[in-house]
């Protein structure tokens, strides 16, 4: 098991970049949270198997044809051992 933290910036607010980070997210069974941010860019936490969470960021980070990755910071975080789900948060 395995927690990120990220941040991506570019065209990533008002085109459904938080849906997409959750419903990929789901699919994969990881748990996490997704958010925007002031500054105009997504901050999300994602946890899961190693080879799972790789897979969600080389998904995400490519984006799709309404959101563009334009840069992306990854951060080793501590695991939360309660986490049921991955949830859009305000």
């Amino acid at each position: 098991m395995i927690r990120y933290h990220i941040i991506l910036d570019g065209r990533v607010q008002g085109v459904g970049c938080r849906f997409f980070c959750q419903m990929n997210a789901t699919s994969l069974s990881l748990t996490g949270w997704v958010r925007n941010l002031d500054n105009g860019m997504v901050e999300l936490e994602v946890q899961g198997k190693e080879s799972s969470v790789n897979k969600y960021i080389s998904t995400i980070t490519k984006g799709n044809r309404f959101i563009r990755i334009d840069d992306y910071s990854i951060k080793k975080k501590d695991l939360i051992s309660n986490e049921r789900s991955f949830k859009t948060t305000y």
